[in-house]
C-alpha cells in the first residue's frame, strides 16, 4: 500500500514539475515559475496539488456548437463566394457545354 502511495506521490510531483517548466510566463498564475517548482520540491504532495487547483492558467473551452451547428464548420469552410442567379449558372453551364462539345469535334476532325 505504501508502494502505490509512494508512486502515486511520484508521478504528480513529476507531472506538475513538467507542467511548471513547459508553461510560458502568461499561464502561472499567482507565484513566479520558479517559486512554484521550489514549493513542489519542497512539498511534494501539497505543493503539486495547490499547483494543479490554483497555480495554472486553464484554457477556456471553445465555442463551436453542436455537432450540427453551422458554427462548428464555419471556421474551416473557405470564404463564400458571391451567389448567382440561376438564369446566370444556366447560362454558364450552356457556355461550358458547347465549348467542350466544339473541342470534341475538334479532336474528331483532326483524327
Amino acid at each position: 500500500m505504501y508502494i502505490v502511495v509512494s508512486v502515486l506521490t511520484l508521478a504528480l510531483v513529476i507531472g506538475a514539475l513538467i507542467d511548471i517548466i513547459t508553461r510560458d510566463e502568461w499561464q502561472v498564475k499567482h507565484l513566479p515559475k520558479l517559486v512554484w517548482v521550489l514549493l513542489v520540491v519542497l512539498l511534494p504532495l501539497v505543493g503539486s496539488i495547490i499547483w494543479f487547483a490554483v497555480g495554472r492558467e486553464y484554457s477556456r473551452p471553445v465555442d463551436r456548437g453542436t455537432f450540427g451547428d453551422s458554427r462548428r464548420w464555419a471556421a474551416s469552410l473557405p470564404a463564400a463566394q458571391p451567389t448567382k442567379s440561376t438564369e446566370e449558372q444556366l447560362a454558364e453551364l450552356e457556355r461550358e457545354i458547347e465549348f467542350y462539345e466544339g473541342k470534341r469535334d475538334r479532336d474528331v476532325d483532326r483524327a
